[in-house]
Parts: structure tokens; sequence; C-alpha cells
């Protein structure tokens, strides 16, 4: 598996899928057949589909408000969901039930593969109330409302086993979900009318009252109002008021004729009489003036002749004299009749104003004793309006009650449908292989997920982060390592060829001098291991020497074929020497110390200094030291053997070292500061296992088939 950091592998993927294909395909086959086997018990059922338009408003007929609310009111997604609600409700489903009398009988339950009421016990209305409720519960249990996407459409689909049974109630549904919505409008407009008619007669009952009690009051109070509009019911105000609204504007009016004949007067007895533009414009003065100044011409023209004395000169100044006394007069009069117009005018203001200050004691006498008319008339007028109101309301609400207006309509009836609409074999094989294929592949990654076996190098190298130096093939049933070894064209042989390569080139300086071969637990290949690893150096021609070191359980004097009278026991205590516990075996340069008589504390043998002067010594006589060691868990034997050496090789079983052992013993050996090498994976069944697009078979016969033809050719 890929660590977190990774990027996402395929092929990791397709190995687990190849490795868990018999699960897989299992887990997909029986769904198959399951998804078969239901397919073909399940009873067919049938839908029938009824279309309907929902328009958010009915026909304008009248232009009258109708009294349910309207659905502009609401948004057009609260309006329909309303409608698709009410398509469900269970009121719509009693509705059916009673119109096509579902629940005399125990007919339509059973057709609907339900569970009559039993019936033993309980009174018939109890039956026919249990059976009621039974047929409302699958009405609705198996109604399909579905809005058709981007209109008003709406389809009502029934399902039930059979075909003409769909059709029927598909259709009622339709049918009532419109007389419903008929119902609803009639018995608003009849609960509008009685509440209007309630409420008209109340009203109207106190706007009598009121009027009676304001005539009453105006009467002892001496309150008489006139209208002001022509008609009736226009604005009206007491008599008071309306003389003193009156003389008010004749005192304003009078104030502006004083205020203007004042200052007439003032200009005129401010100026010359004549300068008056009164006395200039008056048509006696222009006259005398006129006159005059035609005699003054007259008088100037002959005093160029006559002297002032002279009789016709004198005339002529006399007749000057007069007309300028006349002129003087009608001026003086005119003066005097502006000087009056000002009297006039002031003594009618102040008449006026007089006449004023009067009346404004009596309206204000009348406006406190009208506090309580006017009360009386505010509630008596919006008593009216109210009444108006309710009474025009009364006779829209009639009209509308009388419309039968819809806004819902039936598109399409449902028909009887020709073919089950259920099950559906196709869909149900592919939900089925993809249900199996998905519990399959789900099985197989929790299996992975929890598999804590070591199976491929991969495995070892991802969980226990340590490089794999080799991999060990599985012997055929009744071979021996001894056998496959002793083959050294076979796989066995060809993997340990394999590490034996690996070692040298895990160090600068070669394979490690001193080596250390151990597993977690016993059996796991380690003896086997270091016998191969210890031939193949020595078949490079190098001096080898290949120790026991289980003081517990030793087993490597078996496999090389000598005694174990004596060996690393006695040279550990001292007894012996090195020469003398160590001997040829039948392959060149491969010397064996075996295990020697089991010593009561091969810890305390391994840890002292002795170990380390005998491995010394062995270095100096030998090119490589490979010490069959014992297991990690349960002794301090290896922990103390792999800080000695200078490398160590850690052996796990294939599919049989768990994660956790692996783990464990490695932690122990990395507390005595032991040099790992790396890890060799044993028991490798390579006909099985293809991991990563790689086989781990060695074999040299990859071309024996090609020359045996070339042979038979031949």
């Amino acid at each position: 598996m890929s660590s977190g950091g990774e990027a996402f592998d395929v092929a990791e993927y397709w190995r687990l899928l190849v490795k868990h294909r018999f699960l897989i395909g299992g887990a997909f086959l029986a769904a198959l057949v399951i998804g078969v086997a239901v397919t073909l018990l399940t009873t067919p059922i049938y839908t029938a589909t009824a279309t309907i338009q929902i328009e958010r408003s009915t026909a304008n007929v009248v232009d009258v408000e109708e009294v349910s609310p309207s659905e502009s009111a609401y948004s057009a997604e609260e309006f329909f969901q309303t409608q698709y609600g009410l398509l469900k409700s269970r009121s719509l489903a009693e509705r059916v039930v009673e119109s096509l009398g579902l629940a005399t009988s125990d007919r339509f339950i059973e057709q609907m593969g339900g569970q009559a009421p039993s019936a033993d016990g309980g009174t018939a209305a109890a039956r026919v109330n249990a059976r009621r409720d039974a047929a409302v519960t699958l009405i609705q249990d198996n109604l399909v409302v579905l809005p058709v996407r981007g209109s008003r459409l709406v389809n009502v689909s029934f399902d039930s086993p059979n075909p003409q049974l769909s059709a029927q109630i598909a259709n009622a549904i339709a049918e009532n979900f419109i007389q419903s919505n008929l119902d609803r409008r009639f018995e608003s407009s009849a609960y509008a009318r009685e509440f209007l008619e309630d409420r008209i007669a109340q009203t109207k009952a106190r706007l009598e009252d009121t009027e009676r009690q304001l005539v009453a009051y105006a009467a002892a109070q001496q309150i008489i109002n006139v209208s002001e509009g022509d008609e009736e019911g226009g604005a009206s105000q007491s008599l008071v008021g309306t003389n003193l609204n009156a003389l008010n504007n004749a005192l304003a009016q009078a104030t502006a004729a004083r205020v203007a004949a004042e200052e007439r007067w003032r200009q005129a007895s401010g100026s010359p009489v004549l300068s008056l533009t009164d006395v200039l414009q008056n048509q006696t003065i222009q006259r005398l003036t006129e006159e005059r100044a035609r005699l003054d011409a007259q008088y100037q023209q002959n005093a160029s002749v006559y002297q002032p004395d002279w009789p016709a000169q004198q005339q002529l100044k006399a007749q000057i004299d007069e007309l300028d006394s006349q002129i003087n007069t009608v001026a003086r009069s005119i003066l005097n009749s502006i000087r009056g117009q000002y009297v006039v005018a002031a003594n009618q203001e102040r008449a006026l104003q007089n006449r004023v200050n009067a009346l404004k004691g009596d309206v204000l006498d009348l406006r406190s004793r009208s506090i309580q008319y006017n009360i009386l008339q505010r509630e008596l007028d919006t008593s009216r309006s109210l009444y108006e109101g309710l009474l025009q309301r009364y006779k829209e609400v009639g009209v509308t009650g009388t419309l039968a207006s819809n806004n819902i309509s039936i598109v399409d009836a449902a028909e009887i449908p020709d073919s089950p609409s259920k099950p559906q074999l196709l869909l149900n094989l592919a939900i089925a292989m993809l249900l199996g294929l998905g519990l399959g592949v789900g099985a197989a990654f929790l299996i992975e997920a929890l598999d804590e076996s070591l199976g491929t190098p991969e495995d070892v190298e991802a969980k226990l982060n340590i490089p794999v130096l080799g991999v060990v093939p599985l012997l055929d049933k009744g071979q021996t390592p001894a056998e496959a070894l002793a083959d050294i064209r076979s796989s066995f042989s060809e993997a340990y060829y394999s590490l034996r390569t690996a070692l040298q080139f895990s160090t600068p300086d070669g394979a490690p001098a001193s080596l250390l071969v151990t597993s977690s637990r016993p059996a796991e290949g380690k003896s086997t291991t270091a016998y191969a690893l210890a031939l193949n150096l020595a078949r490079l021609d190098k001096k080898v020497l290949l120790i026991d070191g289980d003081l517990r359980n030793p087993s490597m004097h078996r496999v090389v074929g000598v005694d174990n009278d004596k060996g690393m026991s006695n040279l550990l205590s001292g007894s012996d020497d090195l020469r003398a516990v160590s001997v040829p075996t039948k392959h060149q340069n491969l010397d064996f110390i075996a295990c020697g008589p089991l010593p009561p504390n091969p810890a305390e043998l391994w840890g002292g200094d002795r170990f380390r002067r005998v491995l010394e010594q062995a270095r100096a006589e030998y090119d490589h030291v490979v010490i069959d060691g014992p297991p990690v868990l349960g002794f301090a034997d290896a922990p103390l053997l792999a800080s000695a050496v200078s490398g160590t090789i850690f052996v796990l079983e294939a599919h049989g070292t768990r994660r956790a052992q692996a783990k464990g013993a490695l932690k122990r050996l990395s507390v005595r500061n032991s040099r790992l090498s790396g890890g060799v994976l044993t028991k490798f069944n390579t006909k099985k296992t293809q991991y990563g697009g790689y086989n781990y078979a060695y074999d040299y016969n990859y071309g024996g088939e090609s020359e045996k033809k070339k042979v038979a050719r031949r």
C-alpha cells in the first residue's frame, strides 16, 4: 500500500484487486444472483399517471377580490410546494377512499398486498374505520407526485399490482383534488358571508344609536351646523362660526380699504393740492385749466399792444382770477373727499372689529360645547363608512361565491398501463452488479487494511521501513532445503545468490565480515538462510565460519550433518578454543561450530567479553562469520549478538510473520544499537503472487521450453 504522502498509485490498487479477485468476483456473482432472484420473485407493479395543470390564479370573471388569500401574495416556490403537499395530504386520500367506496370491503387492501383488519371482535363501525385508515395509508404510501420541471404541470402517479386499479385511483386523486379546491373556495365564501352578515347587523345597530345620540346632543346644546357644500354630506360648520368667518372676511377687506384710504389721505395732506393725481385727473379741473390757459394766452398776446389797465386787459385778468378761484375750490373739495373716504373706512373697520370681537366669545363657547358633539360625529362617520364597506364587501362575496372558477385542470387522464413499471430487470441487475462490485472492493480494502501479515517485499519496506535484501521462494511439497540448495540452477538457490549479491553491495567494503541471521519467532527460515548464505559466500572462495548461535534450541548441526557434542557453549565457557570446536563441512571453504551442550544461562555467555574475543579471533582467521542466532522475541540472546556483529539480517516468513511481531523484534534490536543490513522474505509463493507487475520467480529454465522446441524441430 502507498503511504499517505505519495501520489495515487494505480498499479498498487490494481495489485490489490487482483489479489482479492476471487472475493470480489464472488461478491459480484452473489449480488447478481440475488438481484435476479429478487426481480423474479417480486410482484409486478403497474404505474398509472395523470397529468394536471396548476395555475397560480383563477380566471378573473368579475373584477372583485376573492375571499381566499391571493396566490400572488406567496412566492411561486411556496405556492407550488403547498399544492404538492395538498396532493399528498391525508384529507385528499380520505376523499378518494370515500368517493370510490374503498372502505366498504377488503378487496382494495388485498389487491394492494396489505393486511385486512381482523373480523374478530369490535363493532362493524370500528372495522370500517380500521379499513378506511388502512386504505388511506396505502394510497398515501403508493402515491407519487412529480412536478414537470420548468412548467406548471404535475404528474400524479399511483402504483399497484392491478393496472385498472392504478388508473382508477390516479384519476380519482386528480378529480378529487380539483373538487377539494373548489370546496375550499366555496367554504371560504360561505364563512365570509356569515361573518359579514353578523358584522353588518352589529354595525347598523351601532350606527343608528350613534346618530340618535348626536341629534339629541345637538338639540340640547343648540348646535346648528350648515353645510358648506351644495350636496348632502358635504363639510358642515356651525352658524356662529359661519357668521364669524363672513365678518372676519369683511373686516379684512375693510382694513385693506382703510389702509389704502389712509395712505391716499397722507399723501394728499402732505403735498400741494394742485399736484395731487386725483386733482390733476379730475375732468372739471382739466376743463378749467384749459380755459385759463386759453385766456392767459390771449392776455399775454394783448399785453404786447395794450397796457394792463386797458379795459379789455382788465376784463381778461378778472376772468383768469375767477378761473383760479374755481380751480382752487374744486381741488379743495377733492382733498376733502379723500379725507372723508379715509374717515369712512376707519369707522367701518372699527365697527367690524367690534362685531368680530363679540362673535369670538360665542365661537369659543360653542367649541367647548362641541367637543362631545365632534366625538359623536366622528363615531357616526366611522360607523357609516364601516357599514357601507361591509355592505359592499357582502355584495362582492355573494357574487364570487356563485362562480365555479378553478385554477386546476386535468391535462391527461391516467390510462391503464400495458406493462409493469416495477421490477425493472435491467435496472435491478445493474444495481446488483454495482452493489456486489462495491461490496467486494470494499471488503478487499477492509481486509487489506486489517491485514497484519507481511506478504510481499513492498509490505516489508512500507510497513517496517527496512530494505529487503532478498526474496526466497516457497519450496515444492516434499522438497527439503538441502535438496534445493544442492541444485544450483533451482530458484531456491538463485534466491540466495541474489541475497549474497545484495549483501556484497550493502557496504562500501562488501559483505559484512560478521553477520547475524535472526527472526522474530521460530520456524521462519533463519537457519536455512544462515546456512545458504554461508554456503554461497564459501563458493566465492571465501573462508566462511558458520556458527549455530541458538544455545536454547539448536538445529544447524542436523542441517550440516555433524555431531553436537561440543561447540559454542564450550568455547564461550572457556573449556575449549576456536580450533578445537570448529569442524570442516563437506563444502569447500566452509567450517562449522555447533551449539554444544545446552548451557543454563545462554544470555550471560553471549553478554560476556569472551564472545567478543572469540569473534575477533574468528574474523582474523575467516573472511566471513555467519551466526545462526535465536529468535528475538522472548529472549535476550539475539540483541546481544546483534550488538557485537557487523551486520544483522532479519528473516521474515511471507504471510506468517505479523507486523506487530516484526516491529517488536526490530525495536528490541535497535535498543542494543545493532547494525541492521536488511530483511529477507522467506517462503514466498511465487506461483500465486505477482506484485507490482513483477514475478518473483528465480528460474534458469526460462528458455528451456524454446530449446526443447529447437531440438524437436531438428
